[in-house]
């Protein structure tokens, strides 16, 4: 058995102890330094990249930023076309379009602005509480959670210096949109006539709604940049070209309009009648010079547009024309040959059934001439009576009565011309002197034109001819022989023996017919109301301007055509002949008419 060895191991025994730091080797040392180094190196080539970047951008890239940022505010904005002018034949304007501002708001901006609306509201020119109503439903939809409008007008139509006050208050939420508001020159004086447009300039009355389709222009559109308030800043391109509207050239003559306006005014004033209207023609084109109504208001002033203020009663009224129209039964039987000039009639009354015919005056045996210069219901209703009813009829519908005049204007009326078939005999006896029947003042006047161009009939116009009137259009309605002695007959109406004196003009010879009419009420004639009328030719030598008058109900005194409705007709004519240089075809009477001026007070001249 070996003995054990007992030799001591120092190393076994020795308790351990930490070992001591060993020197990192070289490679291990770059590895530790390289890491720190390389997340600065990464960071550099960022920043490098970056700025790299930037500089190919700005210096390379320039118009595809630039489009990118305009691509953020770049919008699409309508331009407005102004609507076409309406002149006169002349050119001078009657109906314009100026450019005005409507002030507009985002209600979720404006809303965010409360502490600034009462000084938006005083320069709105409104009370605060409109201006809160009219942000009333905004507020209930903010409250509720609720989308609000986009777009809200506070205030149309102002004045473009009105337009930038406010705008230099630069409320957020508030802008300006570019508009265009009618104006009428003439105010009253042709708002019959042209009408009226809305606030979104469309026509509403008159030639304005006649024709909207043609005065409406078309608005374009461009591609703007708008700032964050909603402000153009620059005018990027234009898409599409405004076009205005077209321009309507009337054959209505300025000046006459207004004289005949005035002439009409001052007779309904001065009559106390309810209305008057009255028209102008051009016997040798047809054109219509003047077209005129009482009562008036001015299209300019919203307040005033009121249909009885600006109803077109030359179309849109009818009346039984009376007296006026006894020169056409009477030219009738002239045409006819049963009856001549100085053709003797019984003018005693006559009775019809169980009706008589009468006359205010008992003028007993008188010619034909005398017929009309006295006005002779009697006599026109014998004349009448002595040929079929249907040949009267036709008559009346020849020179337009019971149908348009084709002009076009809105709320024009036919007037009631019942078939001859319906007339009995008492009937035939009331339609030769103006009963039984009714048309407009337009349609008087166009008959008129009929009895100055020697029994032709031309069409009527509101629109300048710029060429001569097409033979081909005209229409002969009764022989002109005739017609030539009926005129005669007429200028014996104007003389101090006649119905109509105070239509005469000194220095012209005048032919034309008054005429009275009993209104109807409760389908029975009145005897308190009347119409008063009177439709006159001039120079009755060589016929060139009809005017037909009517007033509605005066209730001065005076209600006769004769005295109301005549002195309109001399008093328009006598400025319309030296307006248009028409040369004088009776001296004389302008020599006597000077010497009586010139006489001294109780001096015969």
């Amino acid at each position: 058995m070996k003995p054990v060895n007992k030799t001591f191991n120092a190393s076994r025994t020795r308790p351990r102890t930490a070992k001591a730091a060993t020197p990192p080797s070289r490679g291990s040392r770059l590895g530790n330094l390289t890491r720190p180094g390389l997340l600065m190196v990464l960071l550099g080539l960022a920043a490098t990249g970056i700025v790299a970047r930037a500089a190919y951008l700005q210096l390379v890239s320039t118009d595809f930023l630039q489009d990118q940022g305009d691509e953020r505010f770049l919008r699409v904005v309508e331009v407005p076309a102004h609507r076409g002018m309406i002149v006169d034949r002349n050119g001078e304007p009657l109906a314009v379009s100026s450019p005005v501002d409507s002030i507009w708001a985002q209600p979720a901006e404006l809303l965010d602005q409360r502490a600034r609306w009462g000084q938006l509201a005083t320069a709105l020119d409104m009370p605060l509480a409109e201006l809160e109503a009219k942000l009333a439903p905004d507020i209930e939809k903010q409250q509720a959670g609720q989308k609000t409008r986009q777009f809200l007008y506070l205030r149309r139509h102002l004045a473009p210096s009105a337009a930038q006050h406010i705008l230099d208050l630069k409320i957020a939420g508030v802008y300006a949109q570019r508009e265009y508001r009618r104006y009428y020159p003439d105010a009253e004086v042709t708002s019959h006539l042209l009408g009226f447009t809305d606030v979104d300039d469309v026509g509403q009355e008159g030639l304005e709604k006649a024709f909207d389709a043609q005065l409406r222009g078309i608005p374009g559109q461009k591609r703007v940049i708008k700032d964050r308030l909603g402000r153009i800043v620059k005018d990027v391109e234009s898409i599409r070209v405004p076009q205005p509207g077209q321009k309507l050239v009337l054959s209505i003559d300025r000046r006459l309009q207004y004289l005949a306006y005035r002439a009409l005014k001052a007779a309904v004033l001065e009559n106390k009648a309810n209305a008057g209207a009255a028209v102008i023609v051009d016997v040798r084109s047809g054109e219509i010079l003047a077209m005129v109504n009482q009562p008036a208001g001015n299209p300019n002033n919203r307040n005033e547009l009121k249909g009885e203020l600006l109803r077109n009663r030359t179309v849109t009224d009818v009346y039984e024309p009376g007296s006026t129209v006894k020169p056409f039964s009477v030219a009738m039987g002239l045409e006819s040959g049963k009856w001549t000039a100085s053709t003797m009639v019984n003018t005693a009354p006559m009775r019809i059934g169980r009706y008589m015919v009468r006359d205010t005056h008992n003028y007993g045996t008188i010619d034909v001439t005398r017929v009309i210069s006295k006005s002779s219901n009697v006599g026109t209703s014998k004349i009448a009576l002595s040929m079929p009813a249907e040949r009267l009829w036709s008559l009346y519908k020849s020179i337009g009565f019971g149908a348009h005049t084709q002009l076009g204007l809105t709320g024009e009326q036919t007037g009631v011309l019942r078939h001859f078939s319906k007339w009995a005999e008492i009937g035939h006896a009331n339609h030769s002197f103006g009963y039984g029947f009714s048309l407009t003042i337009l349609q008087l006047a166009q008959a008129y034109t009929v009895l100055a161009a020697d029994g032709v009939r031309r069409p009527l116009t509101l629109f300048k001819r710029e060429q001569p009137l097409n033979p081909a259009d005209e229409r002969r309605v009764l022989a002109a022989s005739a017609v030539r002695q009926v005129r005669t007959m007429m200028e014996m109406v104007v003389t101090k023996e006649g119905t109509g004196y105070k239509a005469h003009i000194p220095g012209y010879r005048v032919a034309g017919k008054s005429g009275t009419a009993r209104k109807l009420s409760g389908g029975r004639y009145t005897n308190n109301r009347h119409f008063a009328l009177f439709a006159g030719i001039v120079p009755a030598s060589d016929p060139r301007l009809v005017m037909a008058i009517l007033i509605d109900e005066p209730t001065g005194g005076a209600y006769y055509g004769g005295t109301v409705a005549a002195p309109v007709f001399s008093a328009t004519m006598s400025g319309a002949l030296r307006i248009l240089n028409i040369t004088p075809d009776d001296m004389p009477s302008m020599k006597i008419a000077g010497a009586t001026a010139a006489a001294p007070e109780g001096a015969t001249p």
